[in-house]
């Protein structure tokens, strides 16, 4: 035992300056490799080449040299203002009402029923198995049916009123129905990736209203999803054509498809200004959806941070 004892002292170490921390190299990222590019490269040049054909058509003409009266001449276009603001307006209000009845919905078949979960989402993904010519096939016989049989009751004022032309109420339902879809696998996402029950229950012991649960609490964290449903519905309204056409009216695409005979350059023109406004709004309403917003905590604790350091 005496013979193990300076072993044991000489396997403990020695007290002396501190040792240099070890340095691990980094290594250096692995750089794209080349069919990744090739790839996005592919990818651009599919969508960018015909858009650049088309400006190309646009400016330059045969035998006289690039010329922008295409685009200059848009604003004084007969109808060009009037229809971009009627499809505009048509979008809005869908995404308005699409979110109005999905938003609610969802978030009650969430909280309190969630068997009903299959029979909600088969509802709105019914309009992707209906083509839109059978949708609108269906609603001009109903509003040809109306004020022939409802012309003695107050039911004929109202089917007149929803044909209206300077505002289509009857293009805000059939878009709504068409947009469904989309308004729901947005939500159904964000949903998802909520715990909703317990924001809500927690809400509610700290004596919050079913409102202030519903306005301060659960939609600020579907933020992102409300963004989204807005996107694809805003999407869908501007580039619906089919609908709007056979009913008569005349938002921006059918207004497009109707000068393409006469001014086919202008309406190429048109299309690719039409482009670069839906992108401008998309772009506007992904910013919408990713803001950080401003809770009390987030408040509480800037005015925490900026206390001197006498208070503190």
């Amino acid at each position: 035992m005496a013979a193990m004892t300076p072993t044991a002292r000489e396997a403990a170490p020695e007290p002396g300056p501190a040792t240099a921390p070890v340095v691990r190299p980094v290594r250096p990222r692995r750089r794209p490799r080349l069919w990744r590019g090739a790839v996005l490269g592919l990818g651009g040049a599919y969508f960018l080449v015909p858009l650049v054909a088309s400006f190309v058509f646009t400016v330059h003409t045969p035998g006289q040299g690039v010329s922008f009266e295409a685009y200059t001449a848009l604003l004084s276009a007969d109808g060009f203002a009037e229809s971009l603001g009627l499809s505009l307006g048509l979008a809005a209000a869908t995404i308005a009402l699409a979110l109005l009845l999905a938003v609610p919905a969802l978030v009650a078949v969430r909280l309190g029923a969630p068997r009903l979960r299959p029979v909600v989402e088969v509802m709105c993904m019914l309009p992707l198995v209906v083509p839109p010519i059978a949708l609108v096939t269906g609603i001009s016989t109903v509003l040809r049916w109306g004020p022939e049989h409802l012309s003695r009751t107050p039911l004929y004022q109202t089917f007149l009123a929803v044909q209206n032309e300077s505002f289509p109420v009857v293009l805000v339902l059939a878009y709504t129905v068409m947009a469904l879809p989309f308004v729901y696998r947005s939500l159904d996402a964000g949903l998802r990736a909520v715990d909703v029950p317990t924001l809500v229950e927690a809400a509610r012991n700290c004596g919050a209203s079913r409102s202030y649960v519903m306005f301060r609490v659960v939609l600020p964290n579907l933020r992102s999803s409300l963004a989204g449903a807005a996107f694809l519905t805003l999407a869908l309204v501007l580039g619906e054509f089919t609908i709007a056409s056979l009913l008569g009216f005349r938002p921006f695409a059918v207004w497009i498809v109707s000068i393409s005979g006469a001014h086919a350059r202008m309406s190429v023109a048109v299309s690719l200004l039409s482009l670069v406004i839906t992108w401008l709004l998309l772009l506007a309403l992904s910013r919408a959806g990713t803001a950080p917003t401003a809770t009390p905590g987030s408040a509480r604790a800037s005015r925490t941070s900026r206390t001197s350091p006498k208070e503190s």
